[in-house]
């Protein structure tokens, strides 16, 4: 079956090795300047903006009566005077291309572009990637059983968060949105406090204050989950600044959809992160749909990357689905963010297989062929293993004797999770003071007069004392 038309972006025939697009800071490793320009502006952009590129004349020379005077001095942009009046078409060049290592089978296209990880590395990879998709599985099917009232997904987009969090320091600071979970799971969040949170039991962190899938852990510097969509990318920003401020060598990772690029917050958090200077990786999971809506009634323009050098931000896209490309971006990202202190954007292209969350049903939006085209023919799950498969690194015994591994290990999170007590119903008011005021005080006592009356009303025998 052939691929179906896709509105998340274009994927070449053939990816082209690791450049990043350029923006308003030309010396530090931009495309050349287009032949024929007389002089090299202080701000330049990369060719896919409509401005410099093939498609697109350069400047005109200077006339020999023109004074420097009369050239453009607007303190605002970096441009030559035209005495033609034109517009520039958005889609007047192709679209930036989508930087892979393997194809599809799993062999590598560019032997130099190989990240030659070792073999428990790539075990590592595939392994968290397949225990997050077993673990997707057991928790979206409890939420159908009424064991759990939510859960989201990740199947199709597991190499987005793996080969993001490999390339990372441990001690570097992530901000997520809610669909980031194998980020965690690779910094060896316990599977225990997944579903601990999941369950909002006692062993939950957050005491059952949060939504399930709101995970959150400070030793391993994962900044808890919050569901307004882009609030965490001008926090991310910020975070960036102040580690720039103790010169920490440290980097912030901020992920977040495609939708949630469509916010305000996506804009500030942008123009600070470029204008402040800050150690920053944006990284955004284009999986083609914002709940319902695709990526087609989303924007016009060329995705999110080239939203990036309108900012300043250096500005790659990935194919989502190949763990290495994903992996070699964050790394490269990673590494000149802390060395130049200055932000990135890397919009990774994969799909969303599942359903938005437990309260969505995607089969009214889009068709199965659709779904079935990303689930059978283009995985990243399957890539991966391809690729080991081709090294004799992996076998079919191998996979049924971790699958089932993998399986109990879940299970046996998941039945810890489902004996445990819930939190004690006073800790509602704990935690949002340092000292609590007399008001809460108050409602709290209120709250232990309210369940001594009626207590019989309420299911009190699954709560800690």
């Amino acid at each position: 079956m052939g691929s179906p038309a896709l509105t998340q972006g274009a994927w070449p025939a053939r990816r082209p090795p690791l450049i990043w697009w350029g923006c308003g800071r030309g010396h530090r490793g931009l495309p050349p300047w287009p032949p024929g320009a007389l002089e090299k502006p202080r701000h330049t952009r990369g060719p896919f903006l409509g401005i410099w590129g093939p498609s697109v004349p350069p400047p005109c020379p200077q006339s020999p009566q023109e004074s420097p005077e009369e050239r453009p001095q607007f303190p605002g942009a970096s441009a030559e005077f035209a005495e033609r009046l034109e517009f520039i078409q958005p889609n007047v060049l192709a679209g930036i291309p989508v930087y892979r290592v393997m194809d599809r089978q799993g062999h590598v296209l560019r032997p130099s572009e190989d990240p030659q990880l070792p073999k428990e590395q790539v075990l590592k990879l595939y392994k968290t990637m397949t225990l997050l998709n077993t673990m997707d599985r057991i928790l979206y099917e409890s939420q159908r059983q009424g064991r759990i009232s939510f859960y989201m997904t990740n199947y199709g987009e597991e190499g987005t968060h793996v080969g993001s969090a490999a390339a990372l320091e441990a001690s570097d600071l992530v901000f997520g949105q809610y669909r980031e979970a194998g980020v965690l799971l690779y910094r060896g969040y316990p599977l225990e406090l997944f579903m601990a949170q999941c369950y909002g039991n006692a062993s939950d962190p957050g005491k059952g204050r949060q939504m399930p899938v709101h995970y959150g852990c400070p030793e391993r510097h994962f900044v808890t989950i919050s569901s307004p969509l882009a609030t965490q990318i001008p926090q991310a920003v910020g975070a960036a600044y102040a580690i720039k401020r103790a010169d920490a060598s440290r980097a912030v990772v901020c992920y977040f959809g495609e939708g949630a690029a469509s916010e305000g917050d996506a804009h500030a958090g942008f123009n600070f992160a470029a204008t402040l200077e800050c150690p920053i990786v944006f990284f955004c999971r284009n999986n083609g749909y914002a709940i319902s809506t695709p990526t087609s009634e989303q924007y016009r323009g060329d995705g999110i990357a080239a939203r990036g050098p309108g900012y300043g931000l250096l500005s790659i896209r990935v194919d989502g689905n190949d763990v290495f490309a994903v992996y070699n971006a964050t790394r490269e990202a990673r590494r000149r963010a802390v060395a130049e202190n200055q932000p990135f954007l890397i919009e990774a292209m994969t799909y969303r297989i599942g359903h938005h969350s437990t309260s969505d049903d995607s089969s009214a939006y889009r068709s199965v062929d659709e779904v079935n085209y990303w689930d059978k023919q283009d995985h990243p799950i399957s890539r991966l293993r391809h690729y080991m498969a081709n090294r004799g690194w992996w076998d079919e015994e191998e996979e049924k004797g971790w699958r089932k591994s993998s399986r109990k290990m879940v299970l046996e999170a998941f039945e810890q999770a489902e004996r445990e007590p819930k939190p004690p119903p006073h800790l509602l008011f704990s935690d949002v003071y340092l000292e609590m005021p007399p008001r809460l005080r108050r409602q709290r006592a209120e709250l232990e007069r309210h369940l001594e009356t009626y207590g019989e009303h309420y299911p009190l025998q699954q709560f800690q004392k």
